[in-house]
């Protein structure tokens, strides 16, 4: 059976529920055989389901006989994609995203809950015509976690700190789809000489106010390795935001500086970057498959300063000494 997008998704969300990175998942579970337009589709609906995670599933314990987290994780999966759909995504037809759904159900061997699948997505797009179905606690912090999709802990946290105005506009800000901002490689680029080589690709990349060497990326781009300027190591993905860390550390040549949280290495190419390659910077992660990963952005961008440390950033390998900053 062909592979859809939906499929692609579920299969990440089964990846990412037995404990995989989400985007680890998606490298995995992405074949060659999907479109573009399946790839755009599989990412949005997967780190979508994620990143809603809490407000999806309290539609599902308000529609099913069953709380969400008593529900069959497969079952739970598909129900997830379909409101997810129906609830956040306006330019899929709510009939199309139902018939999929209930298709993607059968392909997973939830055939015999086809219809409880169908049944479910129907009952809400019938009440979200004449209203939004959510159902939300009358605690203000509860509130706003399950209808923003963050912990009660975290929301009462901004809520104390700044004013319920605020811990509004923060929360509908996080739960946005990010922008795709680039950081320029400055030892082998120029943000302008990439701007104009994306600008002959028919790409808007504009410069980011307060951050040097940072383009954002008008719209979404497609498939970004194949992008020009990619494979020659001359840019790499980089949130705005985590752009400034390393601007405010302010590594300086020669210095020894670690990464204890490395992967998947935007930070700590940065960091060799503004040191001009000229120093040692420790790049730390638990895992052996994301060093790998920052391997491959430093073979990419060719970075020589970098040394990989596989180990838990509670405790300091003993070959990192004389350490200038973490």
């Amino acid at each position: 059976m062909a592979l859809t997008a939906r499929r692609a998704a579920f299969n990440i969300l089964k990846s990412v529920s037995a404990g995989a990175y989400a985007d680890v998942a998606l490298q995995r579970c992405m074949k060659p055989e999907l479109s573009q337009l399946d790839r755009k589709l599989a990412t949005e609906l997967a780190y979508g389901v994620v990143r809603r995670q809490r407000t999806l599933d309290a539609l599902i314990s308000q529609f099913a006989t069953k709380p969400a987290h008593k529900q069959p994780p497969e079952l739970r999966w598909v129900l997830q994609l379909g409101l997810y759909q129906l609830r956040y995504l306006d330019q899929i037809p709510q009939a199309a995203a139902i018939h999929s759904t209930v298709e993607l159900a059968k392909e997973t061997k939830l055939g015999g809950l086809s219809k409880v699948v169908n049944g479910i997505l129907r009952q809400y797009q019938r009440q979200s015509e004449k209203h939004d179905p959510l159902k939300l606690p009358s605690s203000l912090a509860e509130h706003l976690g399950v209808f923003y999709s963050y912990p009660n802990w975290i929301v009462q946290l901004w809520l104390e700190q700044i004013g319920e105005e605020e811990t509004r506009t923060l929360c509908e800000w996080m739960s946005g789809a990010p922008s795709i901002d680039l950081r320029v490689n400055t030892l082998h680029s120029s943000w302008q000489d990439v701007q104009k080589n994306l600008k002959e690709q028919e790409i808007v990349a504009e410069p980011i106010q307060g951050l040097p060497n940072a383009l954002r990326l008008a719209g979404g781009p497609g498939k970004m390795s194949s992008l020009p300027g990619f494979s020659e190591g001359h840019w790499m993905v980089q949130d705005a935001s985590a752009q400034l860390v390393s601007l405010l550390l302010d590594p300086q040549p020669e210095e020894t500086v670690v990464d204890l949280c490395a992967a998947p290495g935007g930070k700590t190419i940065h960091l060799a970057n503004l040191m001009g390659d000229r120093g040692i910077v420790w790049a730390c992660d638990p895992t052996k498959s994301r060093l790998k990963k920052i391997q491959q952005n430093l073979d990419r961008v060719g970075v020589k300063s970098v040394r990989l440390q596989q180990g838990d950033g509670r405790k300091i390998a003993d070959d990192i000494q004389n350490v200038d900053a973490i």
